[in-house]
């Protein structure tokens, strides 16, 4: 069965990036914890189940389409999709720590095509464990790729990582991540995404669901590579000795269908 490719291009996506989850106006409706605004977090009285009452900016965190998902490949659809093409260049090194993640803000000129669609490089960040999970199994971390069209609609790539050996991409990048809040332009240190891609990037689940963050805004097309790639044990640590976990649980697929793209 076979299933055509749509994509998101309403006007509201302009108004939101995967890195402005920390964004949003003071609301008097804010959940309160003795007095103080709660922030959202992975756990305690600011987890993932509260997102969405915590400020009204954020309701679309309680909606029908949200982001990540467990993938089932069984039941995935066989879809006539394009390969993506990937035409990234090398950037120089911009490492934030926002408090959630490690973030590496990429230069201009870099894009994806993907069925019929061209999407600007705009960042890439960590979560550990993996937020999406692949037939009910979370791998020890992901990176997403977060991209925006001209007409403001969102394409975010994912790629799993599996313990095994270093990764030279990410040891460039983990030597420069600052261990608090705060941002930096690392001087003569360049970075390469497409180091962080696997050998074959042919197979892929495409969905459409929403950030992974507040304001889980439902305006992204997800593309989810189905082979891993590698990162030793120490560097996954890395990222947990700093976070911990910061990875949202996986939410319901309700009517949506996940697309499999035909090699």
């Amino acid at each position: 069965m076979k299933k055509s490719l749509f994509v998101v291009t309403a006007a509201s996506a302009a108004l939101v990036l995967a890195g402005s989850a920390m964004a949003g106006s003071e609301d008097s409706k804010n959940q309160k914890d003795h007095g103080h605004e709660l922030h959202w977090s992975y756990g305690g009285a600011g987890g993932p189940e509260q997102w969405g009452n915590l400020k009204s900016e954020f309701s679309a965190c309680k909606g029908t389409q949200q982001s990540p998902i467990n993938i089932q490949t069984k039941e995935a659809l066989g879809a006539t999709l394009t390969k993506i093409k990937f035409n990234w260049k090398d950037s120089a090194l911009n490492i934030k720590n926002n408090g959630h993640t490690i973030q590496a803000n990429y230069d201009g000129g870099s894009s994806i095509e993907v069925n019929g669609g061209k999407f600007n490089l705009l960042q890439y960040h960590f979560h550990t464990p993996s937020e999406h999970a692949l037939n009910g199994k979370l791998y020890d971390m992901e990176v997403h790729f977060v991209h925006k069209a001209a007409d403001g609609a969102l394409a975010v790539v994912g790629v799993f990582f599996k313990e095994g050996a270093e990764n030279k991409a990410l040891s460039t990048v983990w030597n420069h991540m600052p261990t608090t809040e705060g941002e930096k332009k690392v001087s003569g240190v360049t970075i390469s995404a497409q180091n962080l891609l696997p050998a074959n990037t042919n197979k892929y689940y495409h969905y459409m669901g929403s950030l992974t963050t507040p304001p889980c805004n439902e305006v992204v097309n997800w593309y989810v590579l189905e082979n891993p790639i590698e990162a030793s044990k120490a560097q996954v640590k890395a990222l947990a000795d700093l976070f911990t976990v910061n990875n949202r649980p996986v939410q319901p697929l309700n009517r949506r269908f996940v697309l499999a793209s035909e090699e």
